[in-house]
């Protein structure tokens, strides 16, 4: 009986059919993966984070100890950093072509559990500058392999409450590691950080494991539609970077970076010159808030990217960051800073979700949607970027509060690309 129902069609906001929903083998929209493969995919992200936590600032503190020069320690910083910039579109493009992203996903891994086994045991400058190289190109992988197994695992439909869970346990990770390495590092040494995290790689690779191959429909990860389908989409590359929703989405999603990136590092610097004895607790206390934020809300933002659509969402998070900016500007008492952190949070929160999100929403039934995810990944990496450099060289001319207002104007602009010309992304069962 249940076979000869007649399948929902799936179709986006705007009207068009997207593809289907039925009792095929490998349907489109609600697909019932196991329990098992569920957390395993929860206790995957987790462990992850842990583990690229240890690449964070530790890695200064580290060879600073270690009698490295600041310009030899920028020169690796600054190595990684542009690896990691010009390999988000091949690392998508590699998880588009790859038969099993958790094949893909354990490799990465691997090699960064042995890269930061390197760091350990010889912090010479080939050495290190390889292991950062590698560490880099590995991580332009596992996030298009996360959003690849989360699709095809729960489908378009139900990605977004996926995608927040995964923001959710990734924020937890981040937040547990940070706490466990900075007492590693206090405890014993700064090169112990580095021995962590390569043990942190063997849950992590046993948290994948527990996710069945058989449930990750290969179709699915790659934003493709099943043979099935009566419509299958254009699978041309050209088609889907000409798409006006992701080149839109990508802009703003470069506004956003070129916004956020440098105010709490700029924040960081005056706490300091206003409280030197306290600074390194309330910059830790301006991570740590921000990181409860998402914790707490991403599901809900997950959720909510269904029933409302996508663009409130993208609103409050832009809105979320102009006010915070604007706060920066004024605010002045040490602790209320650690309060307008808050606002992070929230916008944190939402583009850990909506990022992906709308990427799936854009590319689902090209076959490209990792290698959407890094088009977008290579705008966000272009306005991190700049947005240091934008900041710092507003600071140095005319002061904190008048670049704090110049990055609030940058995420306004984007709050009016989306308000304007975005159009909504939600596809929906009907």
């Amino acid at each position: 009986m249940l076979l000869s129902k007649k399948p929902k069609d799936v179709v986006d906001d705007r009207g068009g059919r997207a593809g289907q929903v039925g009792t095929a083998p490998a349907p489109v929209g609600l697909p019932a993966p196991s329990r098992q493969s569920l957390r395993g995919l929860d206790w995957f992200i987790f462990f992850l984070a842990d583990v690229q936590t240890g690449f964070g600032p530790f890695i200064a503190v580290y060879l600073t100890t270690q009698k490295w020069t600041q310009v030899e320690i920028g020169l690796v910083l600054s190595i990684g950093g542009i690896v990691g910039l010009i390999g988000q579109m091949p690392g998508g493009a590699i998880i588009d072509a790859a038969k099993s992203e958790r094949l893909v996903a354990a490799l990465a891994i691997v090699t960064i559990g042995f890269c930061a086994l390197a760091y350990a045991a010889m912090p010479i400058f080939p050495v290190v500058v390889t292991a950062a190289t590698l560490h880099a190109a590995a991580s332009c992988v596992l996030g298009p392999a996360i959003a690849a197994i989360s699709l095809g695992l729960v489908g378009p439909l139900a990605i977004g409450e996926r995608l927040g869970r995964n923001a959710r346990f990734a924020s937890l990770g981040n937040g547990v590691a940070a706490a466990v390495m900075g007492t590693a590092g206090y405890l014993l040494s700064s090169r112990s950080v580095f021995l962590v995290t390569f043990l942190l790689a063997i849950p992590t690779l046993i948290a994948l494991s527990r996710i069945r191959e058989e449930e990750v429909d290969i179709a699915r990860c790659h934003g493709e539609m099943p043979r099935e389908a009566a419509d299958r989409g254009d699978t041309n590359v050209w088609h889907l970077v000409r798409q006006r929703p992701l080149l839109v989405f990508a802009l703003s999603v470069m506004l956003l970076q070129l916004a956020n990136a440098a105010m709490l590092p700029l924040m960081a610097s005056a706490v300091t010159a206003r409280s030197s004895q306290w600074a390194t607790i309330l910059v830790a206390a301006c991570i740590i808030v921000p990181q409860a934020i998402v914790a707490l809300l991403s599901p809900t933002v997950g959720r909510k990217a269904q029933g409302w659509g996508r663009r409130p969402l993208l609103l409050i998070g832009f809105g979320a960051l102009t006010i915070r900016g604007l706060l920066f500007a004024t605010v002045r008492d040490p602790y209320l800073v650690v309060l307008v952190q808050v606002f992070d949070g929230i916008t944190a929160a939402v583009f850990a979700v909506m990022i992906p999100l709308i990427v799936a929403d854009v590319a689902f039934g090209s076959g490209h949607f990792n290698l959407a995810q890094g088009i977008v990944g290579t705008a966000t990496g272009i306005g991190a970027s700049l947005s240091t450099v934008l900041g710092g060289f507003i600071s140095d001319k005319f002061g904190n509060a008048t670049a704090f207002i110049g990055l609030s104007s940058v995420a306004a602009t984007g709050f009016l690309l989306i308000l304007l010309v975005m159009p909504e992304t939600r596809r929906r069962a009907i």
